[in-house]
């Protein structure tokens, strides 16, 4: 197992990609401590993952300093360690951008990027410490999309967000390579979480995100889990700064494909 007795940190992970992160890393013999606001869907989440392996939910606001300081304080009293971390929680807030709140655009950017600025930090600077003591170094795993490329015109923040996580993973990568540190992110497409749910009763919807996939189809969590799996362990030894785009072929695609009628 790549992961065999590694410890993890996976956030906003109650749920959707998150979740499938945490489930295919205790699969592969991680040891999981899940970080979610929602405290219900985080109990759940545990109790559910724990027939897999070693897991641990503990409620934390990424865009919180004192609440990643916890959660990296958490893991390490319970686990010993910290060998990698996936920075995958994130918010979006649909507005057009003349109506857009000054409140909202805050809101989003403090998750989504502040958010894994603050956690890639935490757990960096006990990464290079772990390393400067003989330890080995760990992976970063952050959590980008198609949209830090695309532009959505009702989804400012999130698209400013995005591209800023990709910033962010290249400038983390430069300054970590010294210690041996990996950092490195993952850009979806359309993945089928509780966010795309609604186009499987509409087909109008879903057309047109299949009309812009040439593969065909909506992708799974579990096949972006997959990817995490990888960059999180030696396989990926000598990638760093990089950001991987699974999305079907969107992004190489500068026209629509047809989609057969059902």
């Amino acid at each position: 197992m790549p992961l065999d007795g590694k410890v993890a940190i996976v956030t906003g992970a109650a749920g959707g990609i998150g979740y499938a992160i945490a489930e295919r890393f205790l699969r592969e013999k991680a040891k999981v401590v899940i970080a979610d606001v929602d405290t219900e869907k985080g109990a759940a989440a545990e109790k559910d993952l724990a027939r897999l392996g070693e897991v641990q939910y503990m409620k934390a606001d990424v865009g919180r300093r004192l609440d990643v300081h916890n959660l990296v304080a958490a893991a390490i009293d319970a686990y010993g360690d910290i060998d990698i971390l996936v920075n995958n929680a994130g918010i979006v807030h649909g507005a057009d951008f003349l109506d857009l709140g000054e409140e909202d655009f805050d809101r989003v950017l403090n998750v989504n990027l502040k958010g894994t600025f603050l956690a890639g930090q935490a757990v960096a600077r006990h990464m290079v410490e772990k390393v400067s003591n003989g330890g080995t170094p760990g992976s970063i795993v952050n959590m980008s999309s198609i949209n830090a490329v695309f532009a959505i015109a009702n989804q400012i923040p999130y698209s400013v967000s995005k591209g800023g996580v990709n910033q962010l993973t290249k400038a983390m990568a430069l300054s970590l390579a010294p210690y041996g540190i990996r950092v490195n992110a993952i850009g979806p497409g359309s993945i089928m979480t509780d966010m795309l749910s609604s186009v499987n009763s509409d087909p109008a919807a879903r057309n047109r995100i299949l009309s812009r996939t040439p593969l065909g189809r909506i992708g799974e969590p579990a096949e972006i889990a997959a990817i995490a799996v990888f960059l999180a362990s030696d396989e990926a030894s000598y990638i760093t700064g990089q950001t991987v785009y699974a999305d079907g072929g969107r992004l190489p695609l500068n026209y629509t494909v047809p989609v057969p009628e059902e």
